[in-house]
């Protein structure tokens, strides 16, 4: 029940699509580049699923990527990787991006990898490894600059998406750094590993790069140079380029270093024109430049010119499209540029990045604008940028992303800025509940009294919504909250469908079920025509149980059916506020007599529970009941009674949730005074339990599965014995299987 702005829901724009397409494109191969093909074509017969090229940079890993997917015969597809990578949800979404455009059929994997609150390693990911089995045909996926992928829930996400690669099909993945997911591969030979050893060159190989920029070696130069080199590719281009350039001798590269990159980039930079270098310097700040975006940070026009012209010299520069019109620079090369700026120039680099930021906001992609300016002073800016970006970016599925730029501006900027701490209290009650309050207590004594930047009437406003939401204070302090936004937010306020949808709820618990369905109604029309479906969802969800208690099953139907419809389409199965649309159908279901199906949507229901938390209690204790009262129907009355005990545990926290609290009440006696026997059968997963089971799809140990949950070792191993346990399991891949079969794993 939170709205993006108006401004922030817009289509992906023109330029982040171009990025985009830069990032799945495969790469031309460098001029002059020496062919890896003997260990190219002992890879692509060793049988191996996974293939990894692990060395420090400049050893030629791009290049060997680039020159095997040119040569192989089957289907490639290509991810570039990037620091702002780092997030399962976007990287899977680059997974899935890349592999849909060589796959007829599969457009539809994209969306399935997005979504409000999706599940990167529970649903996200099987659902790409399940994709990857049914491949029509043999197909190999590069995944370039892997060490761009710091966090771990990145790699638990590729470990599951790596096991679907079938037999004749490849991943390839080249990193700096040794990479996690190749240890256990290669231990039972599904993965083989080339290395720096692997990659250096011998006086052959320095020969072809020395001809390539017109420069003779003769046999003996170029064992000698090699020997200085140890090898290193960009060693020996470095080398090349200094004697072409210089006419000096190649053999007296000299350092004790081996990498002596910055010798040698200082050697062919010094050789350059002033204006060149200072241009170089100055684009270092970028991760991927074009002509437009060089003009502006720069201030100076005529660069398309100047970066062909640096390509065509050898001068590491990389093109990431066929186009020629987006490149990067190598690396390392890169690295020596920022170091020199800092060195000469440190007070440009905010400058700079102010620039970068200023272009990319005004040619449509915000996002990268915010990774500029957490570089510059501009915190207001920032903070204000960040709190149109927010919601829509964890809606997106992104939620990493989000953590990271709060993380990056700190507590005391987001608190700074009310309506930015507003929705770090809302992305707090779905991903990090425990802290919720602890921002609840921050926005409650604020004040603001501009327009705040998330499309809300009022900092008031938007406050009172969140504090509504999160119903601290019983029914009539959450009726209160609702009624100031519903007053304040005007007929075409993004956000006024959330206001009306939370009186509705506060109504519920107040008891007034005529009241709640007028405002259930009238903000669901309004959440479908902002295509707010979140609010949608939960209106229509709640209409069709207001319809059931009455009797009118069919009117229930029509409501039912469009809020489970509109969560299939926008990929919403893990969203808390999707509860109560599974909860109706597995009711209509059970009334229908179609058991099946029942148990279907239930178990859709019940793996929601981790998020269904104190920090939203009316949709947990509620969601809950519900469950409870259709278990205790279909005679699985120990699931009832372990969803009362739930129940419980989260009105201790919240225990002022009106005439609910009664039905609970009302329910217990219920079941404490029947005699009717129930179905044999033990208790379902616990919400623990269903957020410890994505991890074992992965090859993490119970203490790696542990440290990713924050307890401890023995908490998850006896976590994993109950799973086992309830599922009948007797190992891991059982109990991942198992847990498939009926529903809690996968899409």
């Amino acid at each position: 029940m939170v709205e993006p702005s108006p401004e922030a829901t817009s289509p992906v724009g023109r330029l982040d699509q171009l990025l985009l397409d830069a990032k799945l494109a495969i790469p031309a191969r460098g001029r002059g580049a020496v062919r890896r093909r003997a260990l190219i074509d002992r890879a692509r017969t060793s049988g191996c699923r996974v293939v990894g090229v692990t060395a420090p940079a400049g050893y030629g890993k791009s290049t060997l990527l680039a020159e095997w997917a040119a040569a192989d015969d089957r289907r490639v597809a290509w991810v570039s990787l990037d620091r702002f990578d780092d997030d399962p949800g976007v990287l899977l979404t680059l997974l899935a991006a890349a592999y849909a455009r060589l796959t007829p059929g599969t457009a539809d994997l994209l969306a399935e990898m997005t979504g409000a609150g999706m599940s990167a390693l529970g649903r996200a990911a099987p659902r790409l490894a399940a994709a990857f089995r049914a491949s029509p045909a043999p197909f190999v996926v590069m995944l370039d600059d892997v060490h761009e992928l710091a966090s771990p829930a990145c790699h638990d996400v590729l470990s599951v998406v790596i096991a679907g690669i079938p037999r004749g099909s490849q991943l390839v993945a080249a990193s700096r750094f040794e990479q996690p997911q190749l240890a256990r591969l290669r231990a039972s030979g599904d993965a083989m590993e080339f290395v720096a050893g692997d990659l250096a060159l011998g006086p052959d190989g320095a020969r072809q790069i020395f001809a390539a920029v017109s420069v003779n070696l003769t046999g003996e130069a170029a064992a000698a140079v090699t020997a200085r080199t140890e090898g290193w590719p960009v060693g020996l281009h470095l080398a090349a380029l200094i004697a072409r350039d210089s006419g000096e001798d190649p053999t007296a590269i000299s350092g004790e270093d081996r990498y002596v990159a910055d010798y040698l980039y200082g050697e062919s930079l010094a050789r350059l024109p002033e204006s060149t270098q200072r241009f170089l310097r100055a684009t270092a700040v970028l991760d991927q430049l074009s002509a437009p975006l060089c003009d502006a940070v720069t201030g100076e026009p005529g660069t398309q010119a100047l970066l062909r012209s640096l390509e065509a010299s050898g001068l590491f520069l990389v093109s990431l499209d066929r186009r020629r019109q987006w490149f990067r620079y190598h690396a390392l090369f890169r690295e020596f540029l920022l170091g020199e700026l800092r060195r000469v120039e440190p007070e440009l680099i905010p400058k700079l990045h102010l620039r970068a930021a200023d272009w990319y906001e005004a040619n449509g992609s915000p996002a990268t604008a915010v990774e500029h300016l957490l570089n510059t002073t501009e915190r207001e800016r920032c903070t204000q940028l960040v709190a149109q970006l927010a919601l829509p970016t964890y809606q997106a599925g992104h939620m990493s992303t989000v953590q990271r730029w709060l993380s990056a501006l700190g507590n005391t900027a987001v608190e700074s800025y009310p309506p930015l701490a507003v929705l770090a209290t809302w992305i707090a009650m779905y991903t990090r509940p425990d802290e919720a309050d602890r921002w609840a207590d921050i926005i409650d004594g604020a004040s603001f009294d501009q327009v705040p930047a998330d499309g809300s009437a009022s900092f008031d406003s938007a406050r009172a919504m969140v504090l509504a939401m999160m119903c601290r204070s019983g029914p009539q302090q959450m009726m209160n909250d609702a009624e100031l936004a519903i007053a304040q937010e005007p007929p075409l306020s993004y956000w006024r469908d959330t206001a009306l949808a939370l009186g509705g709820e506060a109504q519920l618990l107040a008891g007034d079920d005529d009241l709640a369905r007028g405002l259930f109604t009238e903000a669901s029309t309004l959440a479908r025509e902002m295509s707010n479906t979140d609010n949608f969802v939960v209106c229509e969800s709640e209409l069709a149980a207001l319809a059931m208690d009455r009797g009118h099953w069919a009117e229930a139907a029509g409501h039912a059916d469009l809020a489970v419809a509109a969560v299939e389409e926008f990929s919403m199965q893990d969203y808390p506020t999707s509860l109560p649309a599974f909860t109706a159908a597995a009711r209509l279901c059970v009334h229908r007599g179609e058991l099946n199906e029942a148990h279907r949507q239930l178990t859709r229901a019940m793996r929601l529970r981790p998020s269904c938390t104190p920090a939203i209690p009316w949709l947990a204790v509620r969601g809950r009941l519900q469950l409870a009262r259709l278990h205790w129907a279909m005679s699985d009355h120990t699931t009832a009674q372990h969803l009362l005990r739930e129940i419980d545990e989260i009105l201790l926290h919240r225990p002022d949730l009106g005439v609910l609290v009664d039905e609970v009440s009302a329910f217990r006696t219920t079941i404490t005074s029947t005699t009717e026997e129930g179905l044999a059968g033990g208790p379902p997963l616990s919400p623990a339990e269903l957020r410890l089971l994505p991890y074992l799809q992965t090859h993490l140990t119970i203490r790696e599965i542990g440290e990713r949950l924050f307890v401890s070792r023995n908490t998850a191993n006896s976590e994993i014995g109950a799973i086992y346990r309830k599922l009948g399991a007797s190992s891991r891949g059982d109990a991942v299987q198992k847990a498939t079969a009926i529903g809690l794993l996968g899409g």
